[in-house]
């Protein structure tokens, strides 16, 4: 019997590393220990949460002009925590999000050219936490819907555009670990430190479902 190899297109492919003048340097991350990326990027700027003090701030620059970051480069400041998360609004290049150690979610716009000085001057206060706002994530078919979970376990919804909440979900009785809208936006995952996975509706506030449950090993 002959001996077949399966054939696939993916066999022989290598990644190809940047050289230095295609990356960004001395960009000075944040320390902070939580459990996120601390940046995210669209075809227009790079947003990365950084070491500030007196409160929180993120460094917002070009894609197209990578190199060495002035240390004093401009900067998004205005939380009086530290930033945990940063996402971009999927539907303006100019419109990014940020969650805090301050129990707040601010919205800021970002002028076309980018940064020429620091930003202090939010679009949009969201308040609705009672404690720190770990992550954040942007309806995926909905312009100016934002979903943000805090460390009071509460899921909120909110009207970005508005800076008003749309619905408010306290489902959980522990630390919630990940979010992540459905592909059409009409349903919500989450992770919890309580081994659950559920499937939340955002429109009746409900649980849809307790999809799986971890066992202690």
């Amino acid at each position: 019997m002959a001996l077949r190899i399966r054939t696939t297109k993916f066999r022989h492919v290598y990644g190809a590393q940047c050289r230095r003048e295609q990356t960004f340097e001395n960009v000075r991350i944040t320390r902070n220990t939580h459990d996120s990326n601390f940046c995210s990027v669209n075809p227009r700027f790079l947003a990365i949460v950084t070491e500030s003090s007196g409160g929180g701030a993120f460094a917002v620059l070009d894609v197209n002009r990578p190199g060495r970051v002035d240390i004093n480069c401009p900067r998004v400041c205005g939380h009086a925590g530290a930033i945990l998360d940063v996402k971009w609004n999927p539907f303006n290049d100019c419109v990014v999000a940020s969650a805090s150690d301050d129990a707040s979610v601010k919205i800021w716009t970002i002028p076309e050219t980018g940064l020429v000085g620091t930003l202090t001057d939010w679009s949009a206060d969201l308040h609705g936490h009672s404690r720190r706002v770990s992550y954040l994530e942007w309806h995926p078919t909905a312009a100016n819907v934002l979903m943000s979970v805090g460390f009071d376990y509460k899921v909120m919804v909110w009207n970005a555009e508005q800076a008003e909440p749309i619905t408010s979900l306290a489902c959980h009785n522990d630390t919630v670990f990940s979010i992540s809208w459905g592909r059409d936006g009409a349903l919500i995952s989450t992770t919890c430190k309580d081994k659950k996975i559920r499937v939340l509706d955002p429109r009746s506030a409900q649980v849809a479902m307790v999809s799986f449950c971890f066992s202690e090993p």
